[in-house]
């Protein structure tokens, strides 16, 4: 059962403000700054994408960096908009005196690094081979 304020905050989003009581500043401190951690992630994927799309320009190198851009942008995009919605639902969780719940993002890019880091790895190798 949700919980609402009597008086309004006027605090947005009020999806989030308007529920529940204010926690511990410390604990809706650390939770924006493990947001803003994963927005920093995010944006440094999008700037990894957009060298390798500048690199690929300058070496004039085929389709596959590309794709790898292209990849590296839209996750980092994503992880943006993963990093709002895991504060929302922390933030919400604090207010309500709720469990935290269990990041939904953190899976998903271990599993999106390591996959990336082997299909590179395989990349090298067979570059080395053949060469």
């Amino acid at each position: 059962m949700t919980q609402r304020h009597e008086e309004p905050t006027g605090r947005k989003p009020a999806s989030v403000y308007g529920v529940g009581s204010e926690p511990d500043p410390r604990f809706s401190l650390a939770n924006e700054r493990t947001a803003l951690a994963w927005l920093r992630t995010g944006l440094a994927l999008v700037a990894g994408g957009v060298a390798l799309t500048t690199l690929g320009t300058i070496a004039d190198s085929g389709a596959l960096l590309d794709v790898v851009a292209a990849i590296a942008c839209l996750a980092g995009g994503s992880l943006a908009v993963g990093a709002l919605v895991g504060w929302r639902r922390a933030e919400r969780a604090l207010r309500l005196r709720q469990p935290l719940p269990a990041p939904r993002a953190l899976p998903i890019l271990v599993i999106g690094v390591g996959t990336f880091a082997l299909a590179l790895a395989g990349y090298a190798v067979v570059e080395a081979v053949t060469r």
